[in-house]
């Protein structure tokens, strides 16, 4: 059995009064099977969430980082960096890094590498715009996505990641994924692990981010290859986002 994993992404949200009402929350939440939390909140709130959360069942996460150890890169933070504040978990190619900082696959790929090299766990997001679904190329562009990082790792490396199916296409557009079309883009990923990797396959986390909420969230987990989600804008609410948790354990 694959144990589930909820992912918090808040974006750039929150406030050090969130973090603070985030972890007195979690230090009492009972869940009724295990399941592993992890909270990504902006670079600035780090050291804060590190307090916060300790002693409770939330892990660290970041939101990006750059593939460089160091070096004159204004603005950008490094794996060695994120590491040494405790972060566990860090996101690599969400769909708004892809779109809005124009981040390829490679690049992708470069700070997946970037994490591992320092231990940390990459979750690596994946999916396709409107554009991409209407032509009947959904599965071919997120297939492309996974095996230009998944590809080219070892195996030891792969068994430190996880990957977050986001349909970018539902996203602010009207339209939205049912758990069925969200199940059949999991077993796609699933299915195109095993052809290389087969106990990968069985082992290999796979999240939904596709505006998981709570009142979707025990529907979408009861799904076969949805072993956890990427919360979005229920992560902000704490009250939501203890109930998503409690779904998945």
């Amino acid at each position: 059995m694959r144990k589930p994993l909820i992912a918090g992404n808040w974006k750039m949200n929150g406030s050090a009064e969130l973090i603070e009402t985030f972890g007195r929350t979690f230090a009492g939440i009972e869940l009724s099977s295990p399941v592993d939390v992890v909270i990504h909140p902006p670079f600035p709130y780090l050291d804060a969430a590190r307090s916060a959360f300790a002693g409770t069942p939330l892990a660290l996460g970041a939101q990006t980082l750059n593939p460089l150890p160091s070096g004159a890169r204004t603005g950008e933070v490094s794996g060695e960096m994120l590491a040494e504040f405790g972060v566990e978990y860090v996101l690599a190619g969400h769909s708004e890094r892809r779109q809005l900082y124009h981040e390829s696959d490679e690049q992708v790929y470069e700070r997946v590498i970037a994490a591992l090299t320092v231990g940390l766990k990459p979750i690596l997001c994946v999916g396709e715009t409107l554009e991409e679904r209407d032509a009947g190329q959904s599965e071919d562009v997120v297939l492309r996505q996974v095996g230009h990082v998944m590809a080219r790792l070892e195996p030891g490396q792969r068994r430190m990641m996880t990957i977050a199916y986001e349909p970018v296409w539902a996203i602010g557009t009207g339209r939205t994924a049912t758990p069925e079309q969200a199940q059949q883009m999991m077993a796609a990923i699933r299915g195109y692990q095993a052809s290389f990797d087969s106990a990968l396959a069985d082992a290999l986390r796979l999240l939904y981010g596709g505006s998981m909420n709570a009142s979707n969230a025990r529907e979408l987990l009861a799904q076969e290859d949805i072993d956890g989600g990427l919360i979005g804008g229920a992560s902000l609410k704490v009250d939501d986002f203890k109930a998503i948790c409690q779904s998945a354990g």
